[in-house]
């Protein structure tokens, strides 16, 4: 049996084993939900596979200072995350005490980086690639290790930060995006506040929102943008989740209450998100960037295009309660299923299991509708295939969080769990 065990044995060139190919996708050779298909959690064959997961993981990447550099993304807090994750699935809970002392072993070397790069203040308020992500791992794996005092730690580290993100640019390449600006820092502290069952802190992240708002505002009107908000990472205006206006937007409409109490701003984050759906293709898919306007894309993933501008759809629909959001969600998910079969791995960002993930927001957005786990599942089951363990390309950080076979961990425990299951830090229902 296939469960990732081949994949990663050779790390091998940039590009999959058959040579450079235009399509971007292995062709879904699995047949579509029917009412009658059965639906089947095969537990047993997943624990199986989370189990070998990880033992790649701990053989490849040890956890020491050399490996603990690149946030969450890369680093070994991103492995950390993942047995943190893993320890809060009641499926692997008889695990919970390993995984999490496990959490504990990948999270300090990244400590020990991020000691060294605290007085560099641009890495500090990174959610994704810098210090703050790793303090809001830090502060949540050491709450359910019960170590309150060092959560708590973790957790001041972390809003210290808030002062710098309060600088309307203290990013030359863009303060508002989410790897290392702003949305990344208010989405980083809602996750906090929820993980470790702490208030959030209301008046500050108002206030993040208000410089967000103010600067897209005003990127908008130098730039004579289409939208009310516009927003700009190293001179490119990015739509998609990983560095666009769709994650900066997610993160302004999750703080709550802030809408209520900002009728202007919202009026015209509302008429941001409008103008993203109105971008959406007839296959259900979005443009990478505003230059790309116009043209098809065909990049099918969660950093640029329908896998991760879902996330944004998905909550507008549970704020604004409006059909044509939910509808934008079943047609990405749609495109997903046929061509959301990626070459590029088994991650997060650019890989099946980020894709995968897609379906166990709709399951959960859908009250259930079977078609969306049985998806979910026909996933997990191509990861397994010859075709993909032969032909699939290696990424470049093959046990990392977001590119690697730690994300991939990360859905399979969630396959478990699917009502409760959540993309890493972005689940749209809290």
């Amino acid at each position: 049996m296939f469960i990732l065990r081949n994949l990663f044995s050779k790390i091998s060139s940039s590009f999959i084993r058959t040579g450079m190919s235009n399509i971007r996708y292995f062709e879904n050779p699995k047949p579509d939900y029917e009412n009658g298909f059965s639906v089947q959690i095969l537990e047993d064959q997943i624990k199986q596979c989370i189990d070998d997961t990880i033992a790649k993981i701990q053989s490849y990447v040890k956890p020491i200072e050399k490996n603990g550099g690149e946030g969450i993304y890369l680093g070994t807090a991103g492995i950390a995350y993942m047995f943190y994750h893993l320890s809060k699935v009641p499926t692997l809970s008889k695990y919970k005490s390993e995984y999490l002392d496990k959490a504990v072993a990948y999270l300090k070397p990244a400590l020990t980086v991020a000691s060294h790069t605290a007085g560099k203040r641009k890495d500090v308020p990174s959610f994704i690639l810098g210090n703050c992500g790793i303090y809001a791992v830090a502060a949540a794996i050491y709450k359910s290790a019960g170590d309150k005092q060092q959560s708590d730690n973790f957790r001041q580290l972390y809003y210290e930060a808030e002062q710098i993100c309060k600088e309307a640019r203290f990013l030359n390449c863009g303060s508002d995006e989410l790897f290392v600006g702003r949305a990344g820092y208010i989405l980083g502290a809602l996750w906090l506040s929820k993980v470790t069952k702490t208030p959030f802190q209301k008046k500050e992240l108002y206030e993040l929102c208000n410089v967000t708002v103010k600067s897209g505002r005003d990127y908008a009107a130098r730039h004579h943008s289409p939208c009310p908000l516009m927003y700009a990472y190293y001179q490119v205006e990015y739509l998609g989740a990983a560095h666009g206006i769709c994650s900066i937007l997610q993160a302004l409409i999750s703080v709550p209450g802030f809408l209520d109490a900002h009728p202007i701003d919202a009026a015209d984050i509302k008429a941001c998100i409008d103008f993203l759906l109105s971008l959406q293709s007839s296959d259900g898919n979005f443009p990478c960037a505003t230059d790309e306007i116009g043209y098809k894309s065909d990049l099918v993933h969660w950093c640029h295009g329908a896998g991760g501008m879902v996330y944004l759809m998905a909550k507008a629909y549970l704020v604004f309660r409006e059909e044509k959001y939910l509808q934008s969600c079943i047609r990405m998910a749609d495109l997903i299923w046929e061509k959301g079969l990626l070459k590029k791995g088994p991650g997060l960002c650019h890989g099946v299991a980020g894709n995968g993930y897609v379906f166990l927001l709709l399951y959960r957005l859908t009250k259930k509708d079977p078609k969306y786990l049985y998806r979910a599942l026909r996933f997990f089951e191509f990861m397994e295939s010859p075709e993909f363990q032969n032909e699939a390309r290696v990424p470049d950080n093959p046990y990392s969080l977001y590119e690697g076979l730690a994300g991939t961990a990360c859905f399979l425990a969630d396959l478990t769990n699917p009502l409760e299951a959540s993309f890493p830090f972005l689940d749209v229902f809290n």
